[in-house]
């Protein structure tokens, strides 16, 4: 081991570390894109097999968690592995998660790359790589080990470094991390005092919305189009029913968030079908609604806001039952005691490394880290990628990430775990 006069600082070993390592940690992410792991159809196992294998052939132990198949069949998928790693430095000192997901939406059309390929092309941005995932979040499998990577190199060299770090992937968001970060904190296979979910480069993300889905179902009764008043119309009910959901939704957009990025809360109806044929009055309809809880509305009832509203909607409809059915329901992230020490040195940081200011700010989108708040822990989310999903293209064609952006938020990660493990 070096002498205490010899030792080269922590910062400096921590990004050669990883500048040196880039052509590793490009492949690793490379390996990781070219396994599909679409969901759905939500068949999962076989990437988490090929990332505990590089990540053993890294150094790592890897603790791999299938799910049971009756859960993973509830949620909606074929299989599934969570992934944990812990590296454990020096005694006392915090427990930081970092959570990434592998499963990804299906490619869909218009790619004019491999979804699978993980090819890398020159751009105005500088390299960069291409394939389904390759932004949301597989790259930030990639900076998460790396940035352990690197503070296990500084360790090393003779830094000190208190506390540990949990590498936690995990394959369900697309369908609400149920039993991915949600099971891994309720069977207590993971008690952390700070999570870190993965995230863009530019921006730290301390909230976000929560999503609501339900299913409304509109019941009539059936009767020939030539005597329409035999029948009870379902298709009319709906209309008026939707009528008042509609007011519903002007009345949310008055509904305005505190949180920076954060506009309103928001109310859309994308699914309906119903009808027997064109000659039949209509005796059943069927409609989903989506919809957006702003952080402040933590708690709220809104599923009752709604079932209120179709049920005193369809009391002006004799013969008509309606009844409302949840299918999802994502609360939303908000700021936690404590989590002002993990957002200081993420900003610091990256604020630092990249040049530029970096906004803490909430997004409309729900994810995964909403489940470690619930258990209490702060939690935001930074990783890898530009400022916007559009300038990723997530959950569209060729989907990319600057690799510039790769390098310099695995930087940004492992110099902020230092600072809280010092």
């Amino acid at each position: 081991m070096n002498a205490p006069d010899q030792i080269p600082s922590l910062q400096a070993t921590l990004t050669s570390y990883i500048d040196e390592q880039r052509p590793r940690q490009q492949a690793f992410l490379a390996e990781l894109v070219k396994v599909p792991s679409d969901n759905p159809p939500g068949d999962c196992a076989a990437h988490g097999q090929r990332a505990r294998a590089l990540l053993e052939e890294l150094g790592f132990e890897v603790e791999a968690h299938p799910v049971p198949e009756a859960l993973v069949k509830a949620a909606g998928m074929i299989s599934a592995t969570n992934l944990i790693v812990r590296k454990t430095f020096g005694k006392g000192g915090p427990v930081i998660a970092m959570n990434a997901h592998g499963d990804v939406v299906p490619p869909g059309l218009g790619w004019t790359k491999d979804p699978y390929g993980g090819e890398i092309a020159d751009s105005e941005h500088g390299p960069v790589m291409y394939g389904r995932g390759v932004a949301v979040s597989k790259s930030d499998f990639a900076t998460y080990t790396y940035a352990v990577l690197a503070l296990m190199e500084a360790e090393k060299r003779g830094q000190k470094i208190k506390g540990t770090v949990e590498l936690q992937f995990t394959y369900d968001e697309e369908t609400g991390g149920d039993i991915g970060p949600k099971y891994l904190l309720e069977q207590g296979l993971s008690k952390p005092d700070y999570a870190i979910s993965a995230g863009f480069s530019y921006g730290i993300t301390s909230a976000h919305n929560g999503c609501l889905h339900v299913e409304v179902t509109v019941k009539g009764k059936q009767g020939h189009a030539a005597m329409p008043h035999t029948g009870v119309d379902a298709i009319e009910a709906a209309t008026h029913i939707l009528r008042a959901i509609y007011d519903l939704r002007a009345e949310l957009a008055t509904r305005k968030s505190r949180t920076p990025g954060i506009d309103t809360a928001t109310l859309n109806v994308g699914l309906i079908k119903g009808g027997i044929n064109t000659n039949v009055v209509p005796d059943l309809v069927t409609f989903r609604v989506d919809r957006r809880m702003i952080p402040e509305e933590i708690g709220f009832d809104a599923e009752g806001e709604i079932r209120a509203v179709v049920e005193k909607a369809a009391k002006d409809r004799p013969g008509i039952e309606a009844k409302v059915e949840r299918i999802i329901l994502a609360e939303p992230l908000s700021e936690l005691p404590g989590v002002d020490k993990l957002i200081h040195a993420l900003k610091s940081r990256a604020e630092e490394v990249f040049g530029v200011d970096i906004p803490v700010h909430g997004v409309p989108l729900y994810t995964d880290a909403r489940h470690y708040t619930k258990h209490g822990i702060p939690t935001v989310l930074y990783g890898a990628g530009p400022r916007t999903l559009m300038e990723a293209r997530g959950h569209n064609s060729d989907e990319n990430l600057r690799l510039d952006d790769l390098n310099r938020a695995t930087k940004v990660v492992a110099l902020a775990l230092a600072d809280l493990m010092r």
